[in-house]
């Protein structure tokens, strides 16, 4: 319930506002003067403050620019008896949402508190967007590796030369590059991304370009591409190795020319875009063997950022589990678990071929089928491969056990190798198992202990 408060030094308006805003369903509070208020203010935020621009001898205005200082300000509607344009102008000006002359109808009161209400609301779901985005983007680790990372972002993004970030599979690359723009004088721009290995060849022209109307069958409006949605901000593209011969020639004109033309078009569209690119490949060894075009990687490459691979900075493990524990467990949902030594000391023995993501990927799977609230060495059996465990123990449980306990002990050790074997991958998982994926799912929740199985309470 959104919670208002009514700051007049007037009983009788403090009354009739507080009957009528409450009727609409509003938790109301009332104050008489700045101190009152603040009180309030402090004891109670409100979601929206109705302010009026004299409080006894204070000045409203005044009031205005305290409760914007708040950490967390509320919405503010500025009333007056004494409205003047001078007056509107200045409650605006010093950051109010809106301006009300007394004497004002009570749907006007009503329309205008709910819009501030709700542009107040989205304000903060945009912050919280942005914080979730900056806690997901970050760079976690502080070993040497990881500070010369920082350290080379640091000198490369406040420039506009463009950038190719180099590295192994899900070693963060896209991090690097979001670090990048995050940094740069484009911040407050978009950041447009586009998995050149993931749009199908006949498409990916379209994606990056645009297309005019009617340029092909399907194209039933003008669509702009990726160069033109990060106007004035910054275009990653991802796996810039994976692109045609042919591609690559019409990206090359492109970032020569700094203009795009639409796919069916012909006018030539100037473009203010700063890119970054990235590849998991050598493309050195690719330009040898003519599969990338050496004039594309000069003209991308004007400054390389490596990314290291984990198994170079093993000392960030421990800070890279515990972060992404912190994450799974807001985003998804999962019961947050802590790592004893010992599993610490036995992720740090890893060689980590799939790098960070491998890591993050073991941590969900480990979040859901460890039963207790801390993940022992034990429990990475059968968890990493490449170093696949005697499952003879757990194969053939304890004959003392009852039948159905000795069942599920070995069904979960069983679909845990699986899984682990599949990368964590559910899809696959499920096929190789032979079950579909609802049912591998709903074991995995009554692992978590999120539900029952049937006929166990």
């Amino acid at each position: 319930m959104d919670h208002i408060l009514v700051t007049d030094d007037e009983a009788a308006l403090r009354k009739t506002l507080s009957s009528v805003l409450e009727d609409e369903g509003y938790r109301v509070s009332v104050a008489g003067s700045r101190g009152e208020a603040r009180a309030i203010l402090d004891s109670d935020p409100p979601d929206l403050v109705l302010l009026d621009v004299w409080l006894g001898e204070e000045d409203g205005i005044r009031v205005l620019g305290e409760i914007l200082k708040d950490p967390d300000p509320p919405a503010v509607v500025v009333m007056s008896g004494h409205g003047t344009i001078e007056t509107a102008v200045r409650a605006l000006k010093s950051g109010a949402f809106d301006y009300i002359e007394k004497p004002f109808s009570l749907d006007r009161v009503l329309t205008v508190a709910g819009n501030a209400l709700r542009q107040r609301a989205l304000e903060r779901e945009n912050r919280d967007l942005r914080e979730r985005i900056t806690v997901q983007s970050e760079l976690v680790g502080h070993s040497p590796a990881m500070e010369r990372l920082r350290e080379l972002i640091a000198r490369v993004a406040p420039t506009e030369g463009w950038v190719l970030v180099s590295g192994e599979n899900g070693t963060g690359k896209e991090l690097v590059a979001r670090a990048i723009h995050r940094a740069s004088q484009r911040a407050s721009g978009p950041f447009v991304d586009i998995n050149c290995a993931a749009i199908p060849e006949p498409l990916i022209e379209s994606e990056l370009f645009g297309h005019e109307r009617g340029a092909f069958t399907g194209a039933h409006s003008l669509r702009k591409g990726k160069f033109e949605q990060a106007s004035g901000g910054t275009l990653f593209l991802d796996e810039v190795g994976d692109m045609a011969l042919a591609t690559q020639a019409k990206l090359l004109r492109v970032l020569q020319e700094r203009a795009v033309v639409r796919v069916g078009g012909s006018r030539s569209i100037p473009l203010d875009v700063r890119v970054v690119a990235a590849s998991n490949r050598n493309l050195s060894e690719m330009i040898a063997s003519r599969l990338f075009r050496e004039d594309l990687f000069y003209r991308l490459n004007v400054v390389q950022v490596p990314v290291p691979p984990l198994r170079d900075h093993r000392e960030d493990i421990p800070g890279l589990v515990e972060h992404f524990v912190r994450l799974l467990s807001r985003d998804s949902g999962h019961r947050p678990k802590e790592f004893s030594p010992g599993a610490l000391s036995r992720l740090g023995a890893h060689s980590w071929p799939g790098n960070v993501r491998e890591l993050k990927n073991l941590v969900e799977r480990l979040l859901i089928l460890v039963p207790g609230p801390v993940v022992e060495e034990g429990d990475l059996r059968g968890m990493l491969p490449g170093s696949l465990p005697d499952l003879a123990p757990e194969a053939v449980p304890q004959p003392e056990l009852p039948l159905r306990e000795a069942r599920d002990r070995f069904e979960r050790s069983y679909v845990m190798e699986v899984l682990a074997r599949c990368g964590g991958n559910i899809a696959r998982a499920s096929a190789r198992l032979g079950v579909d994926r609802t049912s591998l799912h709903r074991k995995i929740r009554i692992w978590e202990g999120g539900e029952k199985e049937d006929g166990k309470e």
